[in-house]
């Protein structure tokens, strides 16, 4: 249990404080979730479950707010309160900050009351300095591991708390790698490393004018502070007015101590939802790296390995992990999207949610949850929003067989179908031109090597999204789920030139403001527009037993509007009642009736008018 030295106002809790949350929030009237964030909370109730999560704090929202209302200053209380917290997590570690012997590094994670993927920042490895990286490198057999972790850590940090552009340090690695011989991070040696850091080093002092701070306090104070600063980065600010969420919450800050998933080949890290977000299908869904960190797979810069490759690679442990997923979805009474790290064959669980999915996953996990008595089938009505059943009703590309689409379209790519659906546009590579062409009225697909968090307007703005690196669980995967984006993720043989504008795929030049088509349905990618066509609701079954369980809850009859016969039928085979509206100007747009009323309302003559 932390201490506070101010038992008016508690600004910080630890993951093993769930009763004094239940006393102390709920007391106030105040729904935990809105102080711990999402993420928090999840992590004290997995603590509270007995799951193997790491031990950390949370700094609340009111605190966030407290920070953005004070000019972004840091109320002396607050941070006493936190160095506090942080003393009474090196006991319950027997770790201690800058202990060069055993040290204790921790992350700084954002999270929001509601899930905000990819759109506030974080930092991992927080700790590490030249003093602990000389003790690591004589305590554990891979002075690889420390080397990464501590570029990681200069990376993130300099990206994140002081605004570096992540390129130049990406050039490092690259020109690294390529000195080396070698196409991938995990064969480049401890030594290389080691000049890896003190290039980073260089160039973190040559953009910010100052020395990367030692002091791990300082490393701690700052991350907290560049997390509070990311609730209001454009990039949140644009996915909260998409998605309606109010910019006066706040985000909390989580501080947890380390995993690696990178220290070995025997350590992995990856997502997983407990069913599949694309179809709703009850099964392990998602991708893993071995030997990486969780950044590394949610980033898409790293094409990944499904979950279903787990229980071969660590077939002790999968029974294991197996079990925690169906607990964790019974817990919570709705299907869970989890991260998680395997250090030297441990396994640890860093964060649960309610995952995102598709509308087509809503409808199906609704129905199968009620159908299972997992939810109510009232409970199950609640879950798919009216905006989603209106999706199903959207075309998909009209593409009876193989041949037929090489006729119609040649496809020049393949992917992961990372979110469903059938998407036209014109080729874009940049997000804000994503956002500029969409406001002139044009269809866009954006195209990226991999998508970032910067990248959320171009990819509201698109029609669908197409990525050359990342896996079913990246950065694009999963917010082109939410948005219901047709999205393709891993088309590995793209090849983008952002300076030409141009991408290369199978012997295919395709330059920026061609159009093509992708189906995220089926992972394919076409050159020029596609025909569609209408969905057959008639055999969405799972669609008609949910309205049908919709209709004994509401009491308003379902009245349409139709403008022509076909509109009508089309109505009451979906459940209308009656026709309430039918604008008798629309029923003369048809091609064979709209030359008939041209010649009546044009003629002056009384005869042909009255034949009209």
């Amino acid at each position: 249990m932390i201490k506070q030295r101010n038992p008016k106002k508690k600004w910080i809790y630890g993951f093993s404080d769930f009763e004094t949350v239940k006393s102390r929030l709920l007391g106030e009237g105040k729904e935990p979730r809105n102080i711990l964030g999402g993420k928090g909370l999840g992590l004290m109730e997995m603590t509270q479950l007995g799951l193997p999560v790491p031990q950390g704090i949370i700094v609340t929202t009111e605190a966030c707010n407290s920070y953005l209302e004070n000019d972004e200053q840091l109320d002396d209380e607050i941070w006493i309160q936190i160095k506090e917290a942080l003393l009474a997590l090196e006991e319950a570690t027997g770790k201690k900050l800058g202990d060069p012997r055993n040290p204790l590094l921790v992350s700084c994670r954002s999270g929001a009351r509601t899930s905000m993927p990819g759109m506030m920042d974080t930092v991992l490895n927080i700790g590490l300095n030249s003093e602990v990286i000389g003790g690591l490198e004589e305590t554990v057999s891979n002075p690889a591991f420390v080397y990464n972790s501590y570029r990681r850590l200069i990376q993130m940090f300099g990206s994140v708390v002081m605004g570096i552009d992540d390129e130049p340090f990406e050039e490092i690695l690259s020109a690294t790698r390529q000195n080396a011989g070698v196409s991938t991070d995990t064969e480049l040696t401890a030594e290389q490393w080691r000049l890896i850091c003190r290039s980073f080093e260089s160039l973190y002092k040559q953009q910010t004018q100052q020395s990367f701070p030692k002091d791990p306090l300082e490393q701690v104070r700052m991350a907290i502070e560049a997390v509070f600063k990311s609730w209001n980065s454009r990039r949140a600010i644009i996915y909260r007015n998409a998605t309606g969420i109010p910019h006066d919450w706040g985000t909390a800050v989580n501080i947890v101590s380390m995993v690696f998933g990178n220290r070995d080949n025997q350590s992995a890290t990856g997502v997983c939802f407990t069913r599949n977000p694309d179809s709703g299908e009850k099964c392990h869904y998602g991708d893993f790296l071995v030997n990486a960190q969780g950044e590394d797979v949610v980033a898409g810069i790293r094409n990944t390995l499904p979950i279903n490759k787990l229980k071969s690679l660590f077939p002790k442990l999968f029974p294991f992990f197996d079990d925690i997923c169906d607990r964790l979805e019974n817990h919570y009474k709705d299907m869970q999207d989890l991260e998680f790290t395997i250090e030297q064959g441990k396994l640890w669980i860093l964060q649960t949610r309610s995952g995102k999915r598709t509308p087509q996953a809503a409808l199906k996990i609704a129905v199968d949850m009620a159908n299972e008595g997992s939810i109510s089938r009232q409970e199950a009505v609640r879950r798919v929003s009216p905006i989603q059943i209106d999706s199903l009703l959207h075309p998909s590309f009209n593409l009876p067989s193989k041949a037929n689409a090489v006729v119609a379209g040649k496809a020049f790519a393949r992917g992961i179908n990372a979110s469903p659906g059938a998407a036209v546009g014109a080729v874009v590579f940049d997000a804000d031109r994503a956002e500029s062409w969409s406001k002139e009225g044009k269809s866009v697909i954006m195209v990226r090597l991999f998508t970032k968090p910067d990248d959320i307007h171009g990819m509201i703005a698109a029609k669908g999204i197409l990525t050359a690196e990342g896996g079913a669980t990246s950065h694009a995967a999963v917010v082109a789920r939410q948005f219901g984006k047709p999205c393709i993720v891993g088309a590995q043989d793209l090849r983008i030139n952002h300076d030409a504008k141009e991408m290369t795929s199978n012997g295919v030049c395709i330059q920026e403001g061609d159009i093509i088509s992708i189906d995220g349905t089926t992972g394919e990618c076409f050159l020029g527009s596609l025909p569609l066509t209408q969905p057959d609701i008639a055999n969405q079954t799972d669609l008609k037993e949910l309205l049908s369980w919709a209709d004994k809850e509401r009491r308003l009859q379902v009245w349409a509007n139709a403008d022509n016969s076909k509109d009508a039928l089309r109505a009451i085979q979906l459940g209308a009642e009656g026709i309430g509206l039918c604008r008798t100007e629309h029923m003369f747009f048809q091609s064979e009736r709209l030359p008939i009323v041209q010649r009546m309302i044009l003629t002056t003559d009384k005869a042909e008018k009255d034949a009209s």
